[in-house]
């Protein structure tokens, strides 16, 4: 096992040289190649070639498109829903304003109508009725809470009136009576005395003496009833008849306290219903006219003066156009397009740019415009408007295509032209009076720079060239060739191919220092040799499992060498020595044990 993980090491230094080598051995033998075949085939004289050629020189896009009205009035079905045409005008006719265009089926929304006239004389007489229940709930809330402060007013008097006269009142009635007692007892007392007196000296009898004793004892009893009376005014009767009429002022209190809460709430429950009736009212109403506004545009007038075009017959020159022809008894859908009315003589041509052109193709280059239908005839116009996103329909149909709206404006009259005419638009890039130009397959990009193959004596010698615009058949030579020179026009794309697999090995098979420093790391995370156990076998299959570029350096994407390079860039200066010591060492192990 030391053997071979000690192998292992060393192939894995060796690996970048090997690599190398291999490379070399195959540029050398491609390059031998090259020249003997180029040699022979120049000497041959069978190889393709274009005399560079100097002179006019016109850089164009064309694409097919239709002819469209510039200015033109859209007109659209604005009928919800689906629904079925009952008139229509016939296409190519000029209608004045004011004439009518099309006529589509309302029987369904005038029995609607009728339903929803029923609805709003429901919800009406629902208003009216909670408009008078407000009325009433404001009448009766008034009343209630007139009626509760009355009853506090009256408790609150009571109180008053026992306090400062009722209660005053009986009191001093019964003082009066205590002192019409006490002197009624003086008198009874006093002839009792002269009774006493006088049946001593027998001038009354008995009998008279003991009448005005029981008459002297019933002043004594009178006396003391009148101030047990006064006493249980005073300890029991006032504080029982203040405590009951204190609480007759409170209950009133918080009765009319509970009084004006349900009033007011009575108030706001009515006037909330009310709000929801004439919520409930007005949106009945807004339905109904809503109803009566679909019908009345189930009827399609001309706004201006036109000529009648059918949308469907303007969209059928366009590609992947599959409308059902307008005709009566046809069905619509709402905001569905039905007739384009133009109402100028300008006209515009619509076409299709691919994304692949789209940086050459500015607003406002010149256009020269043929249309199938006039052969012979050529109109000039100019690029007005760029939309700045793809078509929808076509990525949709194809997510690979990327194509976007272009409107060319023709100049002069179009009374020619018929909307929905097909039309080719070729738009002037560039155009040169006198430029050097050959077959844009004669330029091959060799290493990233533009080459081309030039003919001399030694045969074909690869030569870099400074290149403009193209117009997808020639391509124009800024620098690096000159007028009669003869170039390759099948250049050799195997030689390009290995230069650039070269190039490719060169700057990511080979590591640099930053990709051994990298590798070593992943290495040097491991336990050195003989010290290794079954734990740490299974930590580095995980981590070998986690990050499988780590156990196969020289098997990497492109972001995995770059995510290795951030990390290689981020580490340490001490950090890189420790890898670079770790390596030596290695190294130094692996030749010992060979």
């Amino acid at each position: 096992m030391q053997i071979n993980k000690s192998k292992l090491s060393f192939l894995r230094a060796k690996l970048p040289v090997f690599i190398a080598i291999i490379v070399l051995v195959i540029i050398g033998v491609a390059a031998v190649a090259f020249n003997r075949s180029g040699s022979k085939d120049s000497s041959a004289g069978d190889m393709p070639i274009f005399a560079v050629k100097q002179g006019p020189l016109k850089i164009s896009i064309t694409e097919s498109g239709t002819i469209q009205a510039r200015e033109q009035i859209i007109i659209k079905s604005e009928v919800e829903g689906r629904t079925t045409i009952l008139s229509l005008v016939e296409e190519g006719t000029n209608v004045k304003q004011g004439e009518l265009l099309v006529e589509l089926d309302v029987s369904n929304l005038l029995d609607g109508k009728v339903d929803q006239q029923i609805r709003v004389q429901n919800a009406e007489a629902s208003f009216i009725r909670a408009r008078e229940n407000l009325a009433v709930a404001e009448n009766q809330a008034k009343s209630d809470v007139d009626k509760a402060e009355l009853t506090l007013d009256f408790a609150r008097q009571d109180l008053k009136k026992y306090l400062e006269g009722e209660y005053q009142n009986q009191c001093k009635e019964m003082e009066a009576r205590i002192t019409l007692a006490q002197q009624e007892l003086r008198v009874a007392e006093e002839e009792l005395k002269w009774s006493r007196i006088l049946f001593e000296k027998e001038y009354i009898s008995q009998t008279e003496l003991q009448a005005d004793e029981l008459s002297e004892n019933k002043r004594k009893l009178d006396l003391e009833l009148a101030e047990n009376n006064l006493r249980l005014l005073e300890d029991f009767t006032y504080p029982r008849k203040l405590a009951e009429l204190e609480s007759d002022v409170k209950q009133a209190e918080m009765a009319l306290e509970r009084t004006t809460r349900k009033a007011k709430a009575d108030v706001v429950q009515a006037e909330a219903d009310l709000r929801a009736k004439d919520s409930e009212f007005k949106r009945q109403q807004d339905k109904l006219a809503k109803i009566e506004e679909q019908i009345e545009k189930a009827k399609i007038y001309a706004p201006a003066d036109g000529l009648v075009i059918y949308a469907t017959s303007a969209k059928s020159g366009r590609r992947h156009s599959n409308d059902e022809p307008l005709d009566e008894g046809r069905e619509v859908y709402e905001r569905e397009e039905l007739i384009y009315l133009p109402t100028a003589s300008a006209v515009k041509a619509e076409v299709k740019i691919h994304e692949a052109s789209l940086e050459k193709v500015r607003v406002g280059m010149p256009v020269r415009v043929t249309v199938d239908a006039l052969a012979g005839r050529t109109f000039t116009g100019r690029v007005a408007k760029i939309a700045p996103l793809p078509n929808a329909q076509m990525v949709w149909l194809n997510p690979d295509l990327k194509v976007y709206n272009t409107e060319i404006y023709l100049e002069g009259d179009g009374n020619y032209l018929r909307t929905g005419m097909s039309c080719s638009a070729e738009i002037i890039v560039e155009e040169y009076d006198d430029a050097i130009y050959i077959p844009v397959q004669a330029v091959l990009r060799v290493g990233g720079e533009p080459t081309a193959y030039v003919l001399n004596e030694k045969g074909f010698e690869p030569r870099k060239v400074e290149i403009g615009l193209d117009n997808n058949r020639m391509i124009r030579i800024v620098d690096g060739l000159q007028a009669g020179e003869q170039v390759l026009l099948a250049p050799p794309l195997a030689a390009a191919a290995v230069e650039q697999a070269v190039a490719t090995a060169t700057t990511e098979m080979i590591p640099g220092e930053e990709e051994i420093a990298l590798r070593e790391e992943s290495i040097g995370q491991q336990e050195p040799i003989g010290q290794d156990n079954g734990a740490d076998k299974a930590e580095r299959r995980r981590r070998s499992d986690r990050e499988p570029e780590a156990s196969d350096p020289t098997n990497l994407t492109s972001e995995q060498r770059q995510r290795r390079r951030e990390r290689f860039e981020n580490m340490t200066p001490e950090e890189r020595e420790k890898i670079r010591q770790q390596r030596r060492q290695r190294q130094q192990q692996s030749r010992e044990n060979k």
